[in-house]
């Protein structure tokens, strides 16, 4: 599988890190899981694309490797890392606990403006009812994820939930367009915005809770792509 959307990147101080953040950003937006193909990662081509040698692409690699992102081969060169079920599902569970204790916080953490911006992001008032206007075709469902975790304003909920996300894009990418869980996530999430705009802890922590769960409950029954 070719890797496209790449740009070059100039030669300055702090090449490596950049070189890092651009692959790890285009392996974020990849569909891993859209094709049983493997996504193999050409040292020689990613450096051409990036405007760069190989070495800092090299680097690049193996740092994505010690996140468990990457996978070296020997003789066959690097791949990224699809998880098993099983894998995806530890992870859903773990990712359902780290956003349900970061709803939490944000019940008390998060400023009345912080929420409001949720609100006005990810929803549109149409007369008296709140309507969700997330495209769950987008990268919009992945951000109202990720502004849960920002409103906890927690650096180690931050750090720990990044870590898990690249697996958790990639399977909501895939699982999302199944059955009717479109209009159930949207559903979801207004629900979400209003227990933060009521400060409700309990209840804001229990629905994100529950809407990652069905998550892990839907994959475990539905998706057979992942064996």
């Amino acid at each position: 599988m070719s890797l496209t959307g790449i740009v070059p990147l100039e030669q300055s101080k702090g090449l490596k890190t950049r070189v890092y953040e651009a692959l790890r950003e285009l392996i974020a937006h990849l569909d891993i899981y859209g094709s049983r193909d493997p996504i193999r990662l050409d040292e020689r081509a990613l450096g051409a694309q990036l405007g760069v040698s190989r070495t800092p692409v090299r680097e690049a690699i193996s740092r994505l490797e010690q996140e468990g992102i990457v996978e070296n081969i020997a003789r066959r060169g690097a791949f990224v890392v699809r998880k098993s079920k099983r894998e995806i599902l530890d992870i859903v569970d773990v990712w359902a606990a780290l956003e349900s204790m970061a709803a939490r916080l944000a019940t008390s953490r998060a400023s009345d403006a912080e929420i409001a911006e949720l609100r006005s992001n990810f929803t549109t008032m149409d007369g008296a009812e709140a309507r969700a206007h997330i495209d769950e075709y987008s990268d919009t469902n992945i951000e109202f994820h990720q502004t849960i975790i920002r409103l906890a304003h927690s650096e180690l909920i931050n750090q720990m939930a990044d870590q898990l996300f690249f697996h958790m894009r990639a399977i909501r990418a895939s699982t999302i367009k199944d059955r009717d869980r479109v209009a159930r996530s949207v559903m979801d999430h207004s629900r979400i915005i209003e227990a933060l705009e009521e400060r409700d802890a309990y209840r804001a922590e229990q629905l994100v809770r529950d809407h990652a769960l069905e998550l892990a409950r839907h994959i475990e029954r539905y998706v057979d792509y992942l064996d």
